[in-house]
């Protein structure tokens, strides 16, 4: 039972933020700001995740990567799209 559910953490882990992206086309943290068929909560969820340290790159720790987007993204380009998002609905 319990092997069962640690694969299902892990596999939950590795889809992680993509699962609220199904359908769209993501490559920028600006596009989940500017995404219409969002809510500010699921933008806010999908960045913190892509710019938490699980994404980061062995190599390069300053990128990030999930799956479905096409290359990583800087730290500091997520950060601004934080900034964006909490500037645009006022927090």
């Amino acid at each position: 039972m319990d092997q069962i559910l640690q694969q299902a953490a892990s596999n939950a882990a590795a889809v992680g933020p993509t699962i609220l992206l199904q359908g769209m086309q993501i490559e920028r943290p600006l596009d989940v700001v500017k995404a219409t068929g969002l809510t500010v909560d699921d933008k806010r969820t999908i960045l913190a995740a892509w710019a938490s340290d699980y994404y980061a790159l062995d190599s390069t720790p300053a990128f990030r990567h999930i799956p479905g987007t096409p290359k990583p993204v800087s730290i500091d380009e997520l950060q601004a799209a934080l900034r964006e998002l909490d500037r645009r609905y006022g927090f």
